[in-house]
Formats: C-alpha cells, structure tokens, sequence
C-alpha cells in the first residue's frame, strides 16, 4: 500500500479514479443505470492506463470456508474498489456494502461513487485491526 506525506493510502490511483467519475458524470450527466456508468468508468480508467475488473465473483469466507459470494462493481489495479450507484442520495446501507466489501476481499480502499442528481464520491479505508472498545468506564 502506497501512502503519501499526509497518510492517505492510494492517493494517486483514488485522484485518478476520481477524475474519471467527473469526467464520465461530465460527459454523462445523471440518469442511466448502474451498467451504463460501470461500463463508462471502465473504458475512461483503461483510456488512463488502469487495469480494471469488472463484475469479477469474489468469495466470502467465514472460518476458512466459502459461505457467498458478491460481485464488486470494478476493481481497479486489484487495490481500489469501486461501487457505483445511480440514485438519489447515498444511504448508510451503501456504506455498509463498500465497508463489508472490504472486509471480505482485504483490498485496502473502496471509492462509493454515486451518479446521481449531483456526483458525490465517499472513500473507505479497511483498518488492518478491529477498534476495540472497553464498555466499562476506567476508574
């Protein structure tokens, strides 16, 4: 994982994919299906020298056995994800998908994009350890 002065990991690949869901929202506008902007955000990230998956089965496991499976929008050089929506305003349950998404593949950061009435973007970082909270107070 690549960070830079300030910490943010994958700031370059996340600026890049960034510019390109501005650039496919320009050009696009609001309006279309999911599909229509996966499609476009894969052509504008392979125009821009980026490897991208599309739709790729990525297995949930759950005490070393395969209990599911979810397809991730696109993933970008295997360390970005993304996930696209076309609605209008984000929801937490969004978020939930991007962060449980996360979880289940170990890739480092998710981008929610959404293509809505106006473009939003929201960027997830997977903690590499659980936040433990102690529920008692300290004495």
């Amino acid at each position: 994982m690549s960070a830079d002065g300030r910490g943010l990991i994958e700031e370059e690949l996340t600026g890049r994919v960034i510019r390109a869901f501005y650039d496919v929202y320009n050009e696009l506008g609001g309006g279309f299906l999911e599909s229509v902007y996966e499609g476009a955000m894969a052509i504008a990230l392979g125009e821009d020298g980026l490897t991208v998956g599309r739709q790729a089965p990525i297995p949930v496991r759950f005490r070393g056995r395969i209990v599911g499976d979810f397809r991730a929008d696109l993933i970008v050089e295997g360390r970005v994800m993304l996930e696209l929506k076309a609605c209008r305003a984000l929801e937490p349950a969004h978020e939930a998908q991007v962060l449980h998404y996360l979880k289940a593949t170990g890739v480092p950061v998710g981008l929610l994009l959404n293509f809505g009435a106006k473009p939003v973007f929201k960027r997830f970082v997977l903690q590499s350890a659980p936040i433990r909270v102690n529920p008692r107070p300290s004495s």
